[in-house]
């Protein structure tokens, strides 16, 4: 499952946003139905995943952790306590929580983009400024693709 582009939409006071269509046909030829919110865990925004990408990623910190590594079962819990189910009504919209919401600083115009198997959720504003730095963008890159070995 790829999802791909970024989409700008507008939250309602409630809280209340489309998700992008394209997101919506990926999602169901994939037969996704739920989807778990989280804040990110290196920007200021939020995190949809699909239920089943969810499960792979909290199964990956699982294995890499027992119950007597402290700092391993301190990650585990600080990633899945941030998290909560959302739902997508029969209209296509999500319903952002206030506290998600505040913590990305989102507000009436957002962006949605999609990186590979999550989409993430901007402040307008925010993600066009983020995606402007393409210096810092060729730089990362250019080190994660650089195959050769001296």
């Amino acid at each position: 499952m790829r999802f791909t582009g970024n989409i700008d939409a507008k939250m309602d006071e409630k809280g209340r946003v489309f998700l992008p269509a394209v997101f919506r046909r990926v999602m169901q030829r994939e037969g996704v139905d739920g989807l778990i919110l989280r804040r990110d865990v290196f920007q200021q925004c939020l995190v949809l995943y699909p239920e089943n990408v969810w499960n792979a990623q909290v199964d990956a910190i699982t294995q890499r952790t027992n119950m007597f590594d402290s700092k391993g079962r301190a990650a585990l819990r600080g990633f899945v306590a941030g998290a909560e189910s959302i739902n997508m009504d029969s209209n296509g919209r999500i319903l952002i929580p206030q506290r998600y919401a505040e913590i990305a600083g989102l507000d009436y115009e957002v962006r949605f983009i999609g990186v590979d198997d999550t989409i993430e959720i901007w402040n307008k504003q925010s993600a066009i400024e983020m995606l402007s730095r393409t210096e810092e963008l060729a730089q990362s890159l250019e080190t994660l693709m650089n195959t050769k070995t001296d």
